[in-house]
């Protein structure tokens, strides 16, 4: 079911984000507790308002409620994806080279399967990611399809 929703509220909110010049950066539907919520995350340079999160949502769910494709009760949140934004698509790694960030893969690199760091490149499907490893600094080459997880991250240092 939950498939169905997030593809479902793409395509429901992909022209009201394209209208208002927003990108759809995530769709999760997930439970917490006995409550469901749709979280519908988007952006723009420069980030999003709050008032840009409201005009989505409240556009966004009068389409729900026509096309009606949730048969529980759930609470619809739009938001920006915050500090931590993830990155999901290729032209996210491109967007984002230079920046701080964390990622999971589907199988170990060098015995670990989790690593932050600074993504130095994305070309053809290859992530490579400057990590620090107590006072020496490794680079990793990543294939993306090897990535189940990434997301911007905050550094520390």
């Amino acid at each position: 079911m939950s498939n169905h929703v997030v593809t479902v509220t793409e395509e429901l909110v992909q022209p009201i984000l394209d209208e208002m010049k927003l990108e759809l950066v995530d769709v999760v539907f997930e439970q917490e507790g006995s409550n469901w919520y749709l979280r519908v995350f988007i952006d723009k340079p420069g980030g999003v308002d709050i008032e840009e999160c409201g005009q989505v949502s409240e556009q966004l769910s009068e389409k729900l409620d026509e096309k009606d494709p949730i048969d529980i009760a759930y609470f619809l949140e739009v938001a920006s994806p915050g500090a931590e934004r993830p990155l999901k698509t290729e032209q996210d790694f491109e967007k984002y080279v230079g920046e701080y960030v964390y990622m999971k893969l589907y199988e170990p690199i060098d015995g670990e399967k989790e690593f932050e760091g600074t993504l130095v490149s994305f070309e053809d499907n290859l992530a490579v990611v400057e990590i620090k490893i107590k006072t020496r600094k490794k680079k990793l080459e990543i294939p993306f399809n090897k990535i189940a997880k990434a997301n911007l991250a905050v550094s520390f240092n």
